[in-house]
């Protein structure tokens, strides 16, 4: 039976404008991978108006304890004051850790 080990997945939901960026954030802050869906839903500031808008953007990724808390302090401090961005993470179990992390 294969080992299972805990990581991190850190989970960021933005407006799609933000989709290059963050990709390039989560890898230059050491993911080695990411996962990215087209979402909508409705939050604190309501469902979205606009069509030409259009959804928002999640952005999955795991990593270790450290990069998780590494991406999450540098989407707040970049992206909190002027984007309409969410990030959580949550402790998961997974095969074959040395294909999320160095």
């Amino acid at each position: 039976m294969a080992l299972r080990q805990t990581l991190r997945k850190v989970t960021i939901i933005a407006e799609r404008v933000l989709r290059d960026d963050l990709i390039e954030l989560v890898k230059a802050k050491g993911a080695k991978g990411w996962t990215l869906a087209m979402v909508e839903g409705e939050g604190s500031r309501g469902i979205r108006a606009s069509e030409w808008e259009g959804r928002n953007v999640q952005l999955d990724t795991l990593v270790s304890p450290e990069v998780a808390d590494t991406i999450m302090d540098e989407v707040g401090s970049r992206y909190f004051k002027d984007w309409s961005v969410i990030v959580y993470v949550a402790d998961v179990e997974v095969l074959r850790k040395d294909k999320y992390v160095g």
